[in-house]
């Protein structure tokens, strides 16, 4: 297994569509502004979230179990950024629509940017011939609230190409988060 290149990025997302919208190079600036940096790196592709968010709260005080989970837990939020409580999360979904191959396994791992605020990305893989946007959560580590924005890099994407396909694919299982297109809930 090798981690790929940025060539192999842009070839795979422009050949193939696995990533859509395609950023061919790393974006720092929006209008004149400094941003969060977003898209093709040396080894990776940065992205971005939408401006959808769902906010974690305990004003219900439920219980938070993953085979019964209470969807009155979050309120739902859309803007150009987001303040997460204290050690707290929130939920959203990335600006990128990805098609994985079947030979490829891909890492998300948080941008160093938000994890030196306290801000951690849950580490996330993407299994091969998994389609969707991604469903990113972001934890608020601090005593304090804090920003994550939208349309700007929030985690980083590594590709590891196998020698050879994979016996059985996350497509060929059916998995229940095939497709998904919001930000999308933990579904038992």
């Amino acid at each position: 297994m090798s981690i790929k290149s940025d060539r192999w990025i842009r070839r795979m997302a422009e050949s193939d569509g696995m990533i859509e919208p395609f950023e061919p190079g790393q974006v720092r600036e929006n209008e004149g502004s400094r941003i969060v940096s977003y898209g093709t790196s040396s080894y990776g592709y940065d992205v971005r979230c939408s401006d959808e968010f769902k906010i974690f709260t305990n004003i219900n005080s439920v219980i938070v179990d993953p085979k019964a989970f209470d969807e009155s837990s979050f309120i739902n939020f859309q803007g150009d950024s987001c303040v997460i409580p204290p050690n707290s999360f929130a939920l959203a979904r990335t600006v990128e629509y990805f098609r994985i191959p079947r030979t490829v396994l891909t890492i998300c791992l948080g941008k160093s940017t938000y994890a030196r605020c306290g801000i951690i990305v849950n580490v996330t893989p993407l299994e091969p011939e998994w389609e969707g946007h991604v469903t990113l959560e972001f934890s608020n580590t601090t005593p304090l609230p804090a920003r994550i924005y939208a349309n700007e890099g929030v985690a980083q994407m590594l590709f590891m190409e196998s020698d050879e396909p994979c016996e059985t694919s996350y497509k060929d299982r059916g998995g229940k988060y095939q497709g998904q297109t919001g930000v999308t809930l933990p579904k038992a």
